[in-house]
């Protein structure tokens, strides 16, 4: 019988394991909510797959040798990112791999553009003069979104859905992307550079890859060429931010608002509960405490449907893969 073990499930993952676990009842599929580091790698004895979502936490050598030593060649994610793995090392020790990049784009489309909904009607703000029984309007007036021009940075499967959702509105959509989707191209909605897109969006929404090529993308000098009192939305990938550069701009003024999803430093941060103690982030209290800033712990994806489709896709490569076969989602590498 075919053996599974799944590091870092929760508890909505565990319903879509056992579901697919009902349809393939030659497979084994054992879960644990301990993510895989050089600790508990020794746990995947005796399976032949490996199946992940790590959250910012790396895998590098110390784990996927033990793993290799184990027998095992053979690692599925359960998300799209792919930079917490070590490409060299997952070469060196003969591993197959395997993303999901298409589960429910919808999910974190949805996010990001409710998120830039929210920052240009100032609702962070609203909701907490109506906590504290303050309701009087001003001065929290807001921007309709119809009237805004949103600039979409990333033409992917989000991206692209954040379109729609954009459109939807009514406002005027912009995008770029290194690699143009030829439906988009036709309908004119690609300008040709990111400054060009950073000089006219009122609202800019990040959906690119985490790759070498984007650290940073946002930084002191992208943000001079942004228009004055621009929102930024990332539920991409934590390291497209300069996080303090971000602060900055909205300690001057610069921008006028953040929602924040994914954060650079977010590994062991993020999907914790740190109430009753202490905080270990300051920076990430400092942006909590502000007004015209959302932070969201990397939750963008995070709703049913996304979970299933994360956890069968994944499931289903893994039995693809100690089948010889090539499944849909592989990464290469």
């Amino acid at each position: 019988m075919m053996k599974i073990i799944a590091f870092g499930i929760r508890e909505d993952e565990q319903v879509a394991v056992d579901a697919w676990v009902a349809k393939h009842p030659d497979v084994q599929v054992d879960t644990t909510n301990e993510l895989l580091t050089p600790e508990t790698a020794p746990m995947a004895a005796g399976y032949d797959v490996v199946n992940i979502l790590q959250a910012g936490v790396p895998v590098g050598e110390a784990t996927l040798k033990q793993l290799a030593d184990l027998g095992i060649h053979i690692l599925t994610l359960r998300n799209v990112g792919t930079d917490d793995l070590d490409f060299e090392m997952l070469k060196k020790y003969n591993f197959h791999v395997s993303n999901v990049p298409r589960y429910s784009p919808n999910a974190i489309a949805e996010h990001a553009m409710i998120q830039m909904a929210r920052l240009f009607r100032h609702m962070k703000q609203m909701d907490i003069k109506v906590y504290r029984h303050d309701l009087a309007w001003a001065p929290t007036i807001g921007r309709e979104v119809r009237k805004q021009t949103i600039g979409i940075v990333g033409t992917g499967n989000i991206g692209r859905v954040a379109i729609q959702i954009a459109q939807g509105f009514g406002a005027k959509v912009i995008a770029y992307d290194k690699y143009q989707n030829p439906e988009l191209a036709a309908k004119g909605l690609y300008v040709d550079t990111l400054d060009e897109l950073l000089a006219q969006a009122d609202g800019i929404s990040l959906h690119v890859p985490g790759i070498p090529e984007n650290h940073y993308l946002i930084n002191p000098d992208s943000i001079a060429k942004m228009k004055d009192h621009a929102v930024i939305v990332n539920a991409g990938r934590g390291n497209l931010v300069d996080t303090d550069a971000v602060i900055a701009a909205l300690d001057s003024g610069k921008l006028d608002g953040f929602a924040m999803d994914t954060y650079e430093d977010e590994g062991g941060l993020f999907n914790v509960d740190w109430a009753g103690q202490d905080f270990p982030d300051p920076r990430v209290a400092d942006l909590i405490t502000r007004e015209n800033v959302i932070v969201s712990p990397h939750t963008a994806f995070y709703t049913w449907t996304a979970s299933e489709e994360m956890v069968e896709q994944s499931l289903d490569a893994g039995l693809a893969f100690f089948n010889g076969e090539t499944p849909e989602q592989v990464v290469k590498f």
